[in-house]
């Protein structure tokens, strides 16, 4: 008889540690079945071949299991129709209205986004700018956004008022949004 052959026996049986010593003698097997198994299914499922063997392994040993395996053989037939079952139920899942199911997928162009690098350069540039139009609010746009601070601790750190570096941080998005995007 073999191992495999043994532990499932004594996992059928109830020992909990026939089963836990199960596992890794059978999972690079099941890996290869659930990989087999997701080899058919559509590029976009959102199952993956481990996640299949965990389920999978899950059904097969669950806390009612009074089943027993016969050989090596049966064990996996088994295996392979858990998988089957598990592939089924999340078609059909996916196939429901409140899931999506009747809506139809159109696959969207893959534009470029535009280079962050090239982002912060423009800006870099437009702060330039505003720095030589309104200084003040140049700093407080680099204290906000490169220091993360807030408008309390701009405030303090200009030595304005809360009020006042809140207007400049508005008047400050706002000019640079437009000198922005017309570099872009």
């Amino acid at each position: 008889m073999s191992d495999v052959t043994r532990l499932l026996d004594a996992a059928a049986a109830g020992d909990r540690r026939a089963a836990t010593d199960l596992l890794p003698l059978v999972y690079d097997e099941l890996r290869k079945l659930a990989a087999t198994r997701m080899a058919n299914e559509s590029p976009e499922h959102t199952l993956q071949p481990t996640a299949l063997v965990h389920e999978a392994y899950l059904r097969l040993h669950g806390p009612t299991d009074d089943t027993r395996w016969e050989n090596r053989g049966h064990f996996f037939a088994a295996a392979a129709e858990a998988m089957r079952r598990i592939l089924v139920d999340a078609a059909r899942r996916k196939r429901r209205e409140k899931h999506g199911g009747q809506i139809e997928r159109v696959d969207l162009p893959d534009i470029p986004g535009r280079d962050p690098d090239d982002r912060l350069l423009a800006l870099d540039d437009a702060l330039t700018r505003l720095a030589a139009e309104d200084p003040v609010a140049a700093r407080v746009v680099e204290l906000r956004q490169f220091a993360g601070l807030g408008h309390d601790a701009v405030a303090a750190a200009l030595g304005i008022t809360v009020y006042a570096a809140r207007q400049k941080w508005t008047f400050a998005r706002a000019w640079l949004r437009d000198a922005i995007s017309q570099h872009f």
